[in-house]
């Protein structure tokens, strides 16, 4: 009973906080966000009562599962941006620029991060420098997609956002890898090729193999229904398997091998969408489904959000640092990416800013580095869950207003009442 009081309590924060957020024209996935935080530890939590809202951070922990099922879902919707025709269009330009924006903010964080290790070695450690700057890598799809959605965004700019987002992850996760090899490779005094180059391209290569392997078992399985509500329940069965796949882990020769949730499921949308003759339609009726389930994604998200890092002024001189220097190479890179693409110049100026969200990618790298650094760990875990929490409030809002800019969020009419109608 407490859960689903909570539950349900969660729902009607997401939902009460978008219509205040309708009122002051900011995107939905803010609203959900603060709803999370008025219900988290930090403010309905702190009465203590369970149900009633979050009392602390295990306590959000235990709806986890209901993240990991909408993260599956959204990088399932995002596979849908990878469908052939377009990708001949514009495959090359996304691949490039992808490549470029995230190497950048990487070299720029690292760059300002090591600089602050020469001024105070005791604060920023070579390593937290190098690990930090491989999360600047991470933009959050969750929050893109929400946009795109919620406004109805359609131009080039969005068509070549979304594929953008989609391979960030990839890089990230293999830039990341690397660089905890290289950061481990400093503390020890030895690199381990196994550790920097082997195992992240192992990863990813596996990721997209299930991926593959489910995509292809889902086109065959959807062959023998012709019932839509049929087709549409094994769309939501196979989701559901495949997040659940991409959690396991083995371990072949002293080597852990193991999956990106994203890049699998990422993997399973865009076989599905290649190959099945109705994969629009079942996308389309997948959307419809789904909506709840990310408002109550986002709501946790927010619960998450540690607001008690901001009382140590060492986190937030570095998150801030952090911040601008990730930001300006999202932007620096993006624009220099673009215009080698000749790209037209509102992709140009307007793409970088909407690469900026950051949430649920960098927390679990983060979350990775805790189990295995210790002190320097649990630093990059504050230093990123501040930079998060400022991403997502401001991110969905900033993407809002680089979209319209940009003309592809059309402002709706207002709708003229006759004498006739009251």
């Amino acid at each position: 009973m407490e859960q689903l009081f909570c539950l349900s309590i969660a729902m009607m924060a997401g939902l009460l906080m978008s219509r205040a957020a309708k009122v002051l024209k900011l995107p939905a996935v803010t609203a959900y966000l603060v709803g999370g935080i008025l219900i988290g530890p930090y403010v309905l939590g702190q009465f203590g009562i369970r149900g009633f809202g979050f009392v602390d951070a295990a306590n959000v922990k235990e709806y986890s599962i209901f993240c990991d099922v909408a993260l599956g879902f959204i990088a399932f919707d995002i596979g849908n941006e990878f469908r052939l025709k377009q990708l001949r269009a514009i495959g090359r330009q996304a691949a490039v620029i992808a490549f470029t924006q995230a190497l950048t903010a990487t070299v720029f964080v690292d760059a300002a991060l090591i600089g602050l290790h020469f001024m105070m070695p005791e604060l920023v450690t070579m390593p937290i420098a190098i690990i930090l700057g491989a999360i600047a890598t991470a933009t959050a799809p969750a929050a893109t997609l929400m946009v795109v959605r919620q406004y109805k965004a359609k131009g080039p700019l969005t068509d070549i956002l979304l594929p953008i987002v989609a391979l960030d992850d990839a890089i990230g996760l293999v830039v990341f890898a690397v660089s905890c090899g290289v950061a481990g490779a400093i503390g020890s005094g030895s690199i381990s090729i196994v550790s920097v180059l082997v195992q992240p391209l192992l990863e990813v290569i596996l990721s997209l193999l299930l991926g593959s392997f489910m995509g292809l078992l889902l086109t065959i399985a959807e062959q023998h229904f012709e019932s839509n509500s049929r087709r549409l329940s094994i769309v939501i069965t196979f989701v559901l398997f495949t997040v659940a796949l991409s959690m396991l882990k083995f371990e072949v020769g002293g080597l852990e091998i193991g999956f990106s949730s994203l890049l699998v499921c990422m993997m399973l949308g865009t076989i599905f969408c290649n190959i099945c003759d109705f994969s629009e339609d079942m996308m389309a009726r997948a959307d419809k489904w789904t909506a709840p389930l990310f408002v109550l994604f986002f709501v946790l998200s927010g619960a998450e959000l540690e607001l008690g890092v901001f009382r140590n002024l060492a986190i937030v001189g570095i998150g801030i640092t952090y911040i601008i220097f990730r930001s300006g190479g999202k932007c620096v890179g993006a624009y220099a990416g673009a215009k080698a693409m000749k790209c037209s110049d509102t992709i140009r100026k307007y793409l970088g800013i909407t690469l900026l969200p950051q949430a649920g990618v960098a927390l679990g790298m983060s979350m990775t580095v805790t189990e295995t650094m210790g002190e320097a760990g649990r630093l990059i875990r504050n230093i990123t869950l501040f930079s998060v929490l400022v991403y997502e409030l401001a991110g969905p809002l900033m993407t809002k207003i680089a979209l319209m800019r940009a003309g592809e969020i059309s402002p709706r009419p207002e709708i003229v009442k006759t004498p006739n109608q009251k």
